[in-house]
């Protein structure tokens, strides 16, 4: 049974692009009568997402229980800025009935589970549970995960090989320590795509675990929220890659910032993206440009060569037209010259 003393959080990880944003946003305008409040953690210094949210702030949920955390891993400056951004929100007045966060792509969720254990906290606030987002696309066409296959292969032919490639202990280290599987974008996938995902997913859990099929964020808040796992409890259950590591970082993974000048049309710069991304294995990209005679602005999000445009604001008055997108890919393929080149920057 849930600690009803204790301030129940959720924490929502999945790779980059799975849908988390949009899962938190049907929550929010969803809330079955709690006051809610979220943090956002993103990989790179242009804060998208929190912004998304806090464009659909409602009364259970007003902007100012919403913060981003922007250029970094919460889990990584525990001290610094979660326990300060959790402090707060307890703080408010009305206190929130139930915390989000939504963690970046590329962040490993156990070490946030053990900021937990801080004693500033831990007698105050309980993990009710963690969902884990997958793209069923994605997974299926194998893009991060079966990769582990070909690598054990390789392993069991060179002894020397022990180590398994980032995307895919990001992807694994999700699922492990997951209380739910919220497996998205079912209709690209298929049929016969959720089911390869679904195997996959399976395969990789180290227990049996609810799997679910979500379009669009669109989920019953019951299913996810009032879980009571109090996760940071049974952390031994919840197997890492880092477990035998002091810490963890992402040296792995780089980001940076591009500056876009005015586009003639939002067709041409996705057409950019998705070439850029074929060329230069670009995990993610996101963010906003301004559309030469287009009074909104538009805002752009891209999963590998997958890339999605909308109009979603006016430019404010004294706001220039200018873009601004992160880019992420794994640290070896990352040329900041040909990415800022090929994007028109």
């Amino acid at each position: 049974m849930p600690d009803l003393s204790k301030l129940p959080v959720t924490v929502i990880t999945g790779f980059l692009g799975a849908g988390k944003t949009t899962l938190i946003r049907h929550l929010m305008q969803n809330p079955q009568g709690k006051r809610l409040a979220v943090v956002v953690n993103e990989f790179g210094d242009v804060g998208v997402d929190g912004e998304i949210l806090k464009s659909c702030a409602i009364p259970d949920c007003p902007a100012e229980n919403i913060i981003e955390l922007a250029n970094g891993c919460i889990c990584c400056t525990v001290a610094d800025d979660f326990i300060p951004t959790i402090e707060a929100l307890m703080a408010l007045s009305p206190r929130p009935d139930h915390i989000l966060i939504e963690t970046s792509g590329l962040a490993l969720p156990k070490p946030l589970l053990k900021a937990f254990e801080w004693p500033a906290i831990r007698s105050r606030i309980t993990v009710d549970g963690v969902i884990a987002l997958a793209d069923a696309e994605a997974v299926a066409a194998g893009r991060f995960a079966t990769n582990v296959a070909a690598v054990d292969a390789q392993r069991a032919a060179d002894g020397s090989i022990d180590h398994e490639t980032p995307l895919s202990e990001v992807f694994e280290d999700q699922i492990s320590c997951a209380d739910i599987i919220v497996l998205t974008k079912p209709d690209l996938a298929g049929p016969e795509g959720v089911a390869a995902a679904r195997a996959l997913i399976a395969a990789e859990a180290h227990r049996p675990l609810p799997v679910i099929e979500v379009a669009e964020g669109t989920v019953d808040p019951r299913v996810i929220l009032g879980l009571g796992a109090a996760a940071e409890d049974d952390l031994d259950a919840r197997p890492s890659h880092h477990d035998s590591a002091h810490d963890h970082d992402h040296e792995d993974f780089e980001s940076i910032v591009v500056t876009l000048p005015e586009q003639t049309d939002a067709s041409t710069l996705a057409t950019k993206i998705e070439i850029l991304a074929k060329q230069q294995n670009i995990l993610r990209v996101k963010g906003y440009a301004a559309v030469t005679g287009k009074p909104m602005r538009l805002l752009v999000q891209a999963v590998g060569a997958r890339v999605r445009t909308q109009f979603d604001r006016p430019w404010a008055p004294n706001e220039p037209r200018q873009g601004r997108v992160v880019v992420i890919a794994e640290h070896d393929d990352i040329n900041s010259e040909a990415i800022r080149t090929a994007l028109g920057a």
